[in-house]
């Protein structure tokens, strides 16, 4: 008997800024590898993370979150979240349901029906929301695109994880895995300690936090107790 031939795909994580995202993606992959905030803006480049289900390896991709943009670092991260939708095997749109179908959320899903790829709708925060509530928003954000199935889930809970992953497994095409089945990110780990930085700068700066902060990471030096030295830049 032939084992069950591998699978790989792209999963294209897209939505409204604060939907739940980054969240979606940790808890998937099961560690950390993108920051989480409640402010908007966290997320500003595609960040890829690593979930093994059976014998599929699903790379997904966090993207920026969508919105209407004024400055140039706005059109900037909004350009590179339809460009990892664009590039992807499947695309995931999350929707914050205990926001509802607000008018950027429903011109996201609108611009979505131009995208070629097959697209699942995952609600998120469907412990916020009754469920009655909950079919309406399924019914009318499936009018506005062709969604092949519709998934309600926790990310914060994990509630709906697990049937969510398992229907990717299946959805990704057959092929070869492209990273080792113990790799979570393919990013650098000064990248991610920048990030880490990054993500504790939006939890303690509020009214005086500046969007546009970045942060280098300068040097990484490895001890002999097993931890590091990490100089930034911010």
């Amino acid at each position: 008997m032939e084992p069950e031939p591998t699978r790989c795909g792209f999963v294209a994580v897209i939505g409204a800024p604060n939907a739940g995202k980054s969240t979606l993606v940790n808890r998937l992959v099961g560690t950390k590898v993108s920051i989480v905030s409640r402010k908007v803006q966290t997320t500003r480049s595609i960040i890829r993370g690593i979930a093994m289900a059976g014998r599929a390896q699903i790379v997904f991709v966090d993207t920026p979150g969508i919105f209407a943009p004024r400055r140039r670092l706005d059109r900037a991260m909004v350009d590179t979240a339809w460009s990892g939708a664009r590039d992807a095997d499947l695309v995931v749109a999350m929707v914050d349901a205990s926001r509802g179908l607000v008018p950027e959320v429903t011109d996201l899903l609108g611009r979505l029906a131009e995208v070629p790829q097959p697209k699942l709708l995952l609600f998120n925060k469907i412990d916020l929301v009754r469920p009655p509530a909950l079919l309406e928003l399924a019914a009318e954000a499936n009018r506005l695109a062709d969604f092949g199935e519709t998934f309600m889930v926790s990310a914060a809970t994990g509630d709906g994880l697990d049937a969510f992953l398992a229907h990717l497994a299946g959805a990704v095409p057959e092929g070869p895995w492209l990273y080792p089945e113990d790799e979570v990110s393919d990013v650098p780990l000064r990248q991610l300690a920048a990030e880490i930085t990054r993500e504790k700068l939006f939890e303690r700066l509020h009214q005086e936090l500046p969007y546009q902060a970045t942060v280098e990471t300068e040097q990484w030096t490895d001890q002999k107790d097993g931890s590091a030295r990490v100089e930034q830049t911010i």
